[in-house]
């Protein structure tokens, strides 16, 4: 099949999600636009330029496209990223190169330029979010972040004590913006939190969304992490997704409390950093218009009220 085309049936074939496209257009605006539009020739000049074809139908997220393929050269499956990255996707691939396939998705190539990525490909169907046993999903997440964060962060990783003192920075005239008393005394709490351990964050290698549904099934392995946002710091800061995904209220401190003994943490500097991520969803929710999240704040209640 000549280069033109494979280029003219990656055109017509590919499927670009109207999900994918609304995300584009709502956190990145034109960028975005341009990105959606770009996709059927990026998609058609990796195939060609990593020997691929297309294996099934294409997967989205809010920020990629995934597009199932097989090498052309000896039929191994694997899934073509597509994605604009951000400051939190853009040390994907060095994160997936640091940890080489132990515990997470290999990364099989990488283009700097786009962020293209060609990553072994896992089983989807069979996520962490269907096992139906929520504490059985909770050790496999706890199992995984010791594992991943057992890592040392490389250089150039975006750090969480920038992010911390960031955050603090943000509170004071977002606190002003909560008109609900109790919901501001509980941000405040939060913000106090990660006072008192901003100056040690940490310097281990993070996921930081490693929630039910990043996590997939493998013929070589039992489970693993896929799509991390990397950062360097604390595994404590690394708790949040296993709380606040499959949410119950009742479940929250035993969840946290498995977490942090399968971890190893310290359980006050744990339940700060833990405190660290309602502080940063609040910042998002408050700076973007958006109302405070009643189960997001729930989580921060049972945790200040679970005691050192």
């Amino acid at each position: 099949m000549s280069r033109f085309t494979q280029t003219s049936n990656v055109r017509r074939v590919i499927d670009i999600p109207d999900g994918l496209a609304a995300a584009q257009e709502k956190y990145n605006g034109a960028a975005g636009r341009a990105f959606v539009a770009g996709l059927p020739d990026l998609a058609a000049a990796f195939l060609d330029r990593w020997g691929l074809r297309l294996d099934g139908p294409s997967m989205y997220g809010v920020s990629a496209l995934v597009l199932l393929v097989a090498v052309r050269s000896d039929g191994a499956p694997a899934v073509l990223k597509l994605q604009l990255t951000d400051e939190e996707s853009v040390g994907e691939p060095v994160a997936l190169r640091v940890w080489d396939g132990d515990g997470a998705v290999r990364l099989l190539a990488h283009d700097p330029g786009t962020g293209t990525m060609l990553l072994e490909r896992l089983d989807p169907a069979r996520m962490l979010s269907h096992v139906p046993d929520s504490r059985a999903a909770v050790l496999v997440v706890a199992r995984l972040l010791a594992h991943l964060s057992s890592f040392p962060a490389p250089e150039g990783m975006r750090r969480l004590g920038d992010i911390a003192a960031a955050m603090l920075e943000r509170t004071p005239p977002v606190l002003d913006r909560v008109p609900d008393v109790s919901a501001r005394r509980l941000v405040a709490d939060c913000a106090a939190a990660v006072r008192e351990v901003a100056g040690e964050p940490g310097d281990r290698l993070l996921h930081w969304d490693l929630h039910y549904e990043n996590v997939l099934a493998a013929g070589r392995a039992p489970w693993l992490a896929i799509d991390p946002k990397p950062l360097s710091g604390d595994p404590g800061f690394d708790l949040w997704p296993a709380l606040v995904n499959r949410f119950d209220a009742g479940e929250v401190r035993w969840r946290f409390d498995a977490m942090t003994e399968v971890l190893g943490l310290d359980r006050g500097r744990a339940r700060a950093w833990t405190l660290g991520r309602l502080l940063q969803n609040c910042l998002w929710d408050v700076e973007s218009g958006r109302g405070l999240q009643e189960r997001q704040l729930e989580i921060g209640r049972r945790l200040l009220g679970a005691g050192g």
